[in-house]
């Protein structure tokens, strides 16, 4: 009733001037706008459907800050507290490293694209790479939090004495505004420097002694080299060269590019062939067999063997075919003396394998002796990545070729060759032992605080007769037998020569190893030209040679000695 009585009434409130209104409209001539449209108000339904949505988000958002100042009230507050207060790490300054004589060949730099740790730099000089390696700094992630706090050593002395280097860091307590400006820092705990290292290289060494190699190498197409020279007594490294390095200002940089151009190097310049390369030692064993088949008095040192250019074993299995093993010249007669000065290869393949009536100290003694001198271990270097060597013997051979061992395997293991591998810090150990009366020292790349004259080793327990025998066989080789280029007037030297086959293809390595001066040896010296041809002449004595040459003109401290 009521809502008709509504309708009814609706029909009669009109008003004359709406009329009068509606009748000028009647031909509009746009009918799209102005009073030809006609509004209709929103019903009741809408407007409680908007009042109802606005409820809803009044309601969400009060909700949500219900929940945040009273649920994670607290989280947050810690959250903005931190956000607040920060602690941020104080870098240590990492210790500096010298050479022998005070030369800074790594040290701590100014960053100038974040000075809140230093940049650490290094030295110029060539050769001295992997005796000092490098580091990584540290690192952030992408919302500026450090995950390494601290420079990691990666390589040489920057590796092996990591701790020892990097000190201990501080830590920095800092308040923050809204914009992140600081109001406030104080230190909640200082940082302790690095301690500083004296290494026993002498950088001028290095660099020459690098330089030489890689004219050498560059000239006549050896592939690497290295060169050791060490304290006998001390075992202190007063060089320790490999050709080719990598570059220290680009490890330095994190120049990933350069970095990755640098692993892909045929040549390998990551590899500190001095201490992790394996090479085939060649002839420079031979005074060490010699040293076993003396020990053993399996021959007297003045007895003569025909050293003929090749010595024939028959072969049981095929008399055709038998097995013939070639020297590289004919010597004739030969003492053990003359054949270490000659480097004659029959004579030590009849005292180590033996032939006819002389009897050979057999693979067993020659393994014995190698191990007592050191060419199957580490020899302890204060350095990472040390390999040890490999002598091979009927287990071995099992092992790699699943064969039976015949004495020919002891021939060639014999004169060095076969599975034979050594590393040229393993051979200037085993040499300096010659040197200084039979003790095995411990080689180190830290400068000593007091030169002794002590030996810091242990005592192989070999006759120093017999080692008198061996040293004037070297002392010979330099007078007049294989290593004559290192015949100087200045300073007397010894040494043993080896020219190692690579395999069945015609390269060799070209070694070179001994001590001087001959009478009361000071230093031992090996140097390694790696993988050239068997044709070229020139290797490791003429390396020897130019580096003893400048080191008497620049450096003469190193090859002079008062009597």
């Amino acid at each position: 009733m009521w809502s008709l009585f509504k309708r009814k009434r609706r029909s009669v409130d009109i008003y004359p001037d709406e009329v009068l209104a509606d009748t000028q409209q009647i031909y509009p001539e746009d009918i799209s706008g102005g009073e030809s449209r006609i509004n209709i108000p929103l019903s009741s339904v809408s407007v409680l459907v908007l009042a109802g949505i606005f409820l809803l988000i009044g309601l969400l958002l009060l909700s949500k800050i219900w929940f945040v100042q009273i649920v994670q009230g607290e989280d947050y507050l810690l959250k903005s507290e931190r956000n607040r207060l920060t602690f941020q790490p104080i870098f240590a300054e990492r210790g500096v490293i010298y050479d022998r004589l005070g030369e800074m060949l790594a040290w701590n730099g100014f960053n100038s694209d974040d000075d809140s740790f230093f940049v650490r730099r290094y030295t110029d000089t060539l050769g001295v790479a992997h005796a000092v390696g490098y580091t990584n700094p540290p690192l952030k992630d992408s919302s500026g939090f450090y995950y390494q706090d601290y420079y990691k050593g990666v390589d040489g002395v920057e590796k092996y004495f990591d701790e020892y280097l990097s000190g201990t860091n501080g830590l920095v307590f800092r308040e923050r505004d809204a914009l992140g400006q600081i109001l406030s820092e104080n230190i909640f705990e200082e940082s302790s420097s690095g301690k500083a290292l004296h290494l026993s290289i002498d950088s001028r060494l290095q660099e020459e002694l690098y330089l030489i190699i890689k004219s050498l190498a560059d000239d006549v197409g050896f592939k690497a080299g290295s060169g050791v020279l060490m304290d006998v007594k001390t075992g202190e490294l007063i060089t320790m060269v490999n050709y080719p390095e990598y570059d220290l200002s680009v490890m330095a940089s994190r120049d990933s590019k350069s970095i990755d151009q640098m692993i892909l190097e045929l040549n390998m310049p990551f590899l500190n062939r001095a201490i992790s390369g394996q090479y085939t030692p060649g002839s420079v064993v031979k005074p060490f067999v010699a040293i076993g088949a003396l020990e053993e008095n399996v021959i007297d040192p003045k007895k003569y063997l025909t050293s003929t250019k090749t010595i024939t074993i028959p072969n049981p299995y095929n008399p055709s075919q038998p097995s013939v093993f070639r020297d590289w010249r004919v010597h004739e007669q030969v003492d053990m003396v003359r054949a270490l000065a000659v480097s004659s290869n029959v004579y030590f393949y009849k005292i180590g394998g033996g032939f006819g009536a002389q009897e050979g100290i057999g693979i067993n003694k020659i393994k014995e002796y190698m191990e007592l001198f050191g060419f199957e271990s580490e020899t302890g270097i204060n350095l990472n990545e040390e390999k040890s060597g490999v002598v091979p013997d009927p287990t071995w051979k099992e092992k790699i070729f699943n064969d039976v061992w015949r004495v020919g395997d002891t021939y060639n293991t014999a004169i060095g060759q076969f599975g034979f591998q050594a590393t040229p810090l393993q051979v200037t150990r085993a040499v300096s032992a010659l040197a200084n009366g039979g003790y095995l020292v411990t080689p180190t790349i830290l400068k000593q605080d007091n030169n002794t004259d002590n030996f810091v080793g242990n005592s192989i327990g070999v006759s120093s007769e017999n080692i008198k025998v061996v040293n004037d066989g070297m002392r010979s080789a330099v007078v007049d037998g294989t290593a004559g280029g290192l015949n100087l007037h200045y300073l007397p030297v010894s040494a043993k020569t080896g020219t190692a086959q690579t395999g069945a293809t015609k390269r060799v390595h070209s070694w070179i190893t001994g001590f001087y001066p001959s009478d009361d040896p000071k230093y031992a010296f090996t140097i390694l030209m790696e993988d050239g041809s068997e044709d070229n002449l020139i290797g490791g004595v003429f390396v020897m040679r130019q580096f003893l040459d400048w080191m008497h003109k620049n450096t003469p401290e190193y090859v002079l000695f008062e009597d």
